[in-house]
């Protein structure tokens, strides 16, 4: 695993080696994601969560991520292990994540759409 400066940890799954961009903000990123706990026993698969479409910090999303997908290439695969106070934090999901709980999730990027004419 390597150590991000945003306090999470993360390992290649599949490497797309191209020159193809990372994703910037206010880029739409599709992607299919699950999260499991530290043992590998998936707590939400990535059936259950579905594919996501996520707009690059600007809609709510689990910190990491929102920092971990900035990192990634369409077609790349990456684990992130995410300590609780960039995840879920003291509270847990209120569901089926506990309280101060240390995560995996297994992400995939399935595509990127530039958004060029951004404002912030």
């Amino acid at each position: 695993y390597q150590v991000s400066r945003k306090g999470f940890w993360y390992v290649y799954n599949n490497k797309n080696e191209t020159n193809l961009p990372a994703p910037n903000v206010g880029d739409i990123v599709t992607l299919e994601y699950e999260i499991s706990d530290l043992n590998n026993y998936v707590i939400y698969s990535k059936e259950e969560l579905g594919i996501k479409t996520y707009k690059i910090d600007k809609e709510d999303f689990i910190p990491a991520l929102q920092d971990g997908l900035k990192l990634m290439k369409k077609g790349e695969t990456i684990t992130f292990i995410i300590p609780s106070y960039r995840a879920f934090g003291i509270s847990g999901d209120g569901n089926k994540i506990g309280v101060n709980q240390t995560l995996k999730s297994k992400v995939t990027l399935i595509d990127i759409k530039s958004n060029l004419n951004e404002s912030n």
